[in-house]
């Protein structure tokens, strides 16, 4: 019996993990969207009690998708992600990784059908802003 219960508690904790989405690799520190082309963009809103201001942009360099936070700053929390997701909230969404001011994002998928990027809590699975892709 004992047994079994552990087993239980196993198959609910397996099955009540979200799926992380897919990390997108690290970029070269040399690397720069000069002579890219911005191809879409979108302003922060926050959600109910967060500080957000900023802009995302996308651009097309050498075949290759890129975002870039811009003049980016967001209230403090953990495990904050971000995600290129096809709506305002995070259900059918890419884990770009790590929020990081200063990073840019290689994208591992084409961007259509995706419109919005959002800054997420993973950990507490709270939305801290989203951005709407034009």
């Amino acid at each position: 019996m004992k047994n079994l219960i552990l087993f239980l508690l196993l198959i609910v904790s397996i099955s009540s993990c979200r799926e992380e989405g897919i990390y997108t690799s690290e970029m070269n520190s040399d690397f720069s969207l000069s002579s890219s082309l911005k191809i879409k963009e979108g302003t922060f809103q926050p959600t109910v009690g967060i500080v957000v201001m900023g802009n995302v942009e996308i651009y097309i360099k050498e075949g290759k998708s890129y975002l870039k936070l811009s003049n980016f700053s967001v209230s403090k929390g953990p495990d904050l992600k971000v995600y290129l997701s096809k709506a305002n909230t995070p259900t059918e969404f890419v884990n770009l990784g790590p929020l990081q001011n200063d990073k840019i994002y290689e994208l591992p998928i084409p961007i259509g059908g995706y419109s919005y990027v959002l800054i997420h809590c993973q950990q507490y699975n709270h939305l801290f802003a989203t951005a709407k892709l034009n």
